[in-house]
């Protein structure tokens, strides 16, 4: 299945709104979808969005914080783990359950613990206080194929910014979904996203 490297961050989404929401993320083109567990319901919307789209994207989920979280998710059918710091107990047990593991980085100490420990990508988080500089910097002394995304703070209007110093993609949060967004706005938002992200990755 391809995946272009935006993941949707649906933060404070509801279960009814879910699947509504994700298929029309996914006909725009967007086929990696966070539910971070502090929405509401959370792995109930995991549930149903998998149910709904497994076949066509991949729904993983956000704000991981314990390996308790971890197996819930893989329980709903979850497939992926995002978690906002470096927390080797839950990468660790994502790897293990056989989940791709994204966590959240902000420092060399940071990005290597998460790679000594298993991560399949990198988010470097905030992106908009570390900076396309900051990000540069680190780059250098990362594994060139590890993909890196710039999360908090990115957008369409920047994301040639983060592409130029190395990132391969884009976790996007209040520009993508907020609560009572309707489904035309996300879908119209989604199209703007994945029209830049393509310009981007063929430049």
């Amino acid at each position: 299945m391809f995946h272009r490297h935006i993941i949707a961050i649906l933060r404070g989404i509801t279960n009814d709104e879910a699947v509504p929401v994700c298929t029309a993320l996914v006909d725009a083109g967007i086929t990696l979808i966070e539910v971070p567990l502090n929405s509401p319901n959370a792995i109930e919307s995991i549930s149903r969005a998998a149910k709904a789209l497994g076949t066509r994207a991949e729904i993983g989920a956000g704000t991981v914080l314990t390996e308790e979280d971890v197996r819930a998710v893989v329980a709903a059918g979850g497939t992926f783990i995002v978690s906002p710091d470096t927390n080797e107990a839950v990468i660790a047990e994502t790897v293990r359950l056989g989940l791709k593991s994204y966590p959240g980085v902000f420092s060399p100490s940071d990005a290597f613990t998460a790679i000594r420990t298993g991560a399949t990508g990198l988010k470097f988080f905030p992106a908009e206080v570390l900076g396309s500089k900051g990000i540069k910097a680190m780059k250098a002394v990362l594994p060139p194929a590890l993909p890196l995304y710039a999360v908090g703070g990115a957008n369409p209007d920047n994301f040639d910014e983060f592409f130029a110093v190395g990132c391969a993609g884009f976790g996007l949060g209040t520009y993508i979904y907020k609560p009572g967004m309707s489904v035309a706005d996300v879908a119209e938002r989604a199209a703007t996203a994945v029209a830049a992200y393509d310009k981007g990755a063929k430049a």
